[in-house]
């Protein structure tokens, strides 16, 4: 077994960061990889409705057993998307049910592979799915946007290797052997997000600093960095924070599986939606068939890139779901959902721009709506709010059918100037928001405190929502403000944003900076578990973060296992949450703990 590194100093991590930006030279799509050519995009004023259906594009590829050249085709993408952070690519790599033999499917950027069985277990590679870190020195801490679905893996040494950071869910995964979250070599890690997922032998997070598993079966967990959280996980360690970092919860309070593609026994694309769960513990497939309903392909507008958002409006208006293939997709209006249940769910990191100012997608108070799958990336110009769930004052209660977002990416910079003052604004009353990455952009084009400004990331304004994976980084002011009654978020991760120019430009009134995570003076009924903010203010080192965490003192206000770290001591924090907790100690990169507020 390899020796499992002290908990590292990543100032060298950011180091790297910023000086190894990585390029984003456009790269033609690939030639020859489609079954079926791409439809030409309907235009938006066409009088007839819109057919439902349809192939899914160049960039959706397709195999069976039989296919010749699988190797060489997962090679090529892999090529052309291994380094390309901010390049246009994206694709699907969907595989029907059967068993292959001799894969390595390495994953680069916006690449997602799927099964297309209705269990993880109608589909098995003899083989592996890839992320190393080779493309960055071995530092994984870049390794985003990309995923891992509905598969069996029978890794070739016994263990599969998934060295990620954040954006990268493995969901509803069997490895029939162990599993490996860190880069050969054992390099800075910062992931991840595991779901309804069996791992049969031993996960080993090795250096990745944080960690959240949700729902599934594990042999049994290694160690853990900073912060590793777990809530309904058989085969869990237990709870022991600080040391070990682990948070345990028996079970997850409310869980909705993310939608997925499937093919039925006729050979026909469905989308399968799986049904609500309560204090739910371990996979939801345990039994081979899931519980849940299905939908076929008919009942989607299959949407290409070039598409209008009139397009998708109409679409939506005549009762079709959108099924986004890979791609981006221009808007010059918000897409706007009204109808209860509809699914939105994009394929290979389909992205949505917003390129005058708009929203991208606004949800209606309506009941059932799934959000999966997606990436919402900021325009030149400013967007008050880039996706937002319910209007402001939404007040209907969704308790037996909530809206689920699901690896629901948002990004302000990096691939260009973009700016949004708020980026996820949740207003609907029982919003499940089940892994996310709200993201200003530290690295990239154009990058800078004004240039890609971003005041909020998530604010939740509706009562009763619950989070499970909430990934939200570098925004100027707070990158969660909660205003809403009875919140809970189950694992949370945050860095304060770089590349503040001073103390005086985070100042908030009398308080020195924002909370990373501020719950709203009037709520009286909050609960968090496994939360870290970390602080790495290289411009000027000198700035000090009063505190990591804001709450008010209420006694049905309660957080578990929070820690703050400052990153080899460029900037500081005074406290953990609100006055209570230790400072931050030097150079030393050691976390200040609260096992408990109040």
């Amino acid at each position: 077994m390899p020796h499992t590194p002290p908990p590292e100093t990543p100032a060298v991590r950011r180091r790297a960061v910023l000086a190894a930006a990585a390029t984003a030279a456009a790269t033609p799509a690939l030639a020859g990889l489609s079954t079926a050519p791409a439809s030409a995009a309907p235009r938006a004023k066409r009088a007839r409705a819109l057919p439902g259906g349809g192939d899914l594009g160049p960039n959706v590829l397709v195999f069976d057993p039989s296919t010749p050249d699988i190797q060489a085709r997962l090679d090529t993408v892999f090529r052309q998307q291994e380094s390309a952070q901010f390049g246009p690519g994206r694709y699907a790599l969907l595989f029907r049910p059967g068993t292959y033999h001799g894969l390595n499917a390495q994953l680069g950027f916006y690449t997602s592979i799927a099964g297309l069985g209705l269990s993880p277990d109608d589909t098995t590679i003899n083989g592996d799915v890839t992320v190393d870190a080779g493309w960055f020195g071995g530092n994984a801490t870049q390794n985003f946007w990309r995923s891992a679905e509905n598969l069996a893996l029978v890794p070739v040494s016994g263990t599969n290797r998934w060295a990620v950071a954040q954006a990268a869910p493995f969901r509803r995964m069997h490895v029939r052997g162990g599993l490996n979250l860190a880069p050969s070599g054992y390099g800075w890690a910062s992931g991840g997000y595991i779901a309804d997922s069996r791992v049969e032998g031993e996960i080993g997070p090795y250096s990745q600093q944080q960690w959240y598993t949700r729902d599934s079966a594990i042999g049994s967990w290694l160690n853990g960095v900073w912060n590793m959280v777990f809530s309904g996980v058989e085969g869990a360690p237990a709870q022991s924070f600080p040391d070990p970092p682990y948070t345990t919860l028996a079970t997850t309070p409310v869980s909705r599986e993310k939608p997925f593609l499937y093919v039925d026994k006729g050979g026909a694309f469905r989308v399968f939606l799986p049904a609500k769960r309560t204090d739910a513990r371990g996979v939801s497939w345990g039994s081979g068939t899931p519980r849940g309903s299905s939908l076929p392909l008919s009942r989607f507008y299959v949407a290409k890139p070039g598409v209008s958002a009139a397009t998708l409006n109409q679409a939506l208006a005549q009762g079709l779901n959108l099924l986004l293939t890979p791609g981006i997709y221009h808007l010059d209006r918000p897409v706007q959902v009204n109808r209860a249940d509809t699914v939105v769910l994009g394929l290979g990191y389909a992205t949505l721009i917003p390129d005058n100012g708009v929203s991208a997608l606004k949800v209606a108070d309506v009941d059932g709506v799934r959000l999966a799958g997606f990436l919402v990336d900021a325009g030149p110009v400013n967007s008050p709010v880039l996706l937002e769930v319910g209007p402001r004052g939404a007040s209907r209660d969704h308790s037996a059918n909530p809206t689920t977002v699901q690896d629901v990416f948002v990004r302000i910079g990096g691939a260009g100037a973009g700016k949004a003052t708020t980026s996820m604004v949740i207003n609907s009353r029982h919003t499940i928001v089940d892994h996310t990455w709200v993201w200003r952009a530290d690295h990239g084009e154009g990058v800078g405190w004004e240039t890609n400004r971003a005041d909020y990331g998530v604010v939740v304004n509706g009562h009763d929502v619950l989070a499970t994976g909430l990934f939200v980084e570098h925004f100027n002011k707070y990158d969660v403000q909660w205003n809403g009654q009875r919140g809970r978020t189950i694992f949370f991760q945050n860095e304060k944003a770089y590349d503040a120019p001073n103390q005086a430009a985070i100042q908030n009134g009398s308080v020195k900076g924002y909370a990373a995570y501020k719950v709203g003076a009037g709520v009286t009924t909050h609960e968090g578990w496994g939360l870290g903010s970390y602080c790495y203010y290289n411009v000027d080192p000198t700035i000090v973060q009063h505190h990591g965490f804001a709450a008010p003192d209420a006694p049905g206000v309660k957080f578990h296992g929070l820690l703050v770290v400052s990153l080899g001591g460029q900037g500081q924090y005074e406290h953990v949450i609100n006055d209570l907790g230790a400072p931050t100690s030097g150079t030393s990169t050691v976390p200040s703990t609260v096992v408990a507020y109040p």
